[in-house]
């Protein structure tokens, strides 16, 4: 049985940037392989993990409408195809793999795809014993139903009142669409002078959260998200790493 990360909060307050120093974490700390899943159609956690994804599921979702028919002839499944075509998407590197949801390429839902992808993940997942969920902004792909039950959820704001408060509004959504979880982290990234503010002690306790992580803006990690340089590479004495190896060891 995997162990799930849904890694989710509001857009730009780097939760791709959380998740992939996440990830190097658990694979440096003996925990590989790991699966990780990129959720956000507007996401770049390959670059971040230092890979190149060449398909995603929206892009097989596209295959799969036109090659339907001929697949048919040939005695093979809409969803065998689709299948197929996910599995193909899959990027095998280093201590991890990577899958990348990416965006429909034309008119249509994800319905279908998200079916598909759920059940792959679950297949999937026997083979890895942590799987991290970069999300896109809010709780979309959670609400979708890709995946309900979770073992870590952590929640990434920055210090502002408006990210801070969207902080509790995540958390209310997780009660409304019965999203289950053992722990709840909620973390407040880029700090500027090093102090969690009140109103995130408040939410806190608010939430029941088992632990507020405060995270400080950092030269080093801010450059290489600028860059698009992959976070394996970031200072083994990094204070932000120093603090996710914290929260692995502490929280998971």
């Amino acid at each position: 049985m995997s162990y799930l990360i849904a890694v989710t909060g509001k857009g730009g307050v780097g939760k791709t940037t959380l998740s992939a120093i996440l990830i190097d974490r658990l694979i440096k700390k003996d925990k590989s392989p790991v699966l990780a899943i990129d959720a956000d159609p507007n996401s770049c956690l390959d670059s971040a993990l230092g890979v190149a994804v060449l398909k995603t599921v929206g892009k097989a979702r596209e295959e799969v409408r036109d090659e339907a028919a001929e697949a048919l002839a040939n005695g093979i499944s809409k969803q065998q195809l689709l299948e197929l075509k996910i599995s193909e998407s899959l990027v095998e590197a280093s201590g991890f793999d990577l899958i990348s949801m990416g965006r429909p390429e034309g008119a249509g839902c994800y319905c279908f795809a998200n079916s598909v992808l759920k059940a792959i993940i679950a297949e999937l997942s026997d083979s890895y014993p942590y799987v991290v969920l970069d999300n896109e902004a809010g709780l979309e792909n959670l609400s979708r139903r890709i995946v309900q039950k979770v073992d870590l959820l952590v929640l990434v704001s920055d210090p502002s009142n408006n990210g801070l408060n969207t902080l509790s509004r995540l958390h209310e959504l997780t009660n409304e669409m019965q999203i289950e979880y053992k722990k709840l982290v909620l973390v407040v990234n880029r700090l500027r002078n090093g102090r969690l503010p009140e109103r995130a002690q408040q939410i806190k306790e608010l939430t029941n959260a088992d632990f507020l992580i405060g995270i400080p803006d950092d030269e080093q990690i801010a450059d290489f998200s600028e860059n698009n340089c992959k976070m394996s590479d970031v200072d083994e004495n990094n204070p932000v790493v120093k603090i996710i190896d914290d929260m692995i060891n502490n929280a998971i």
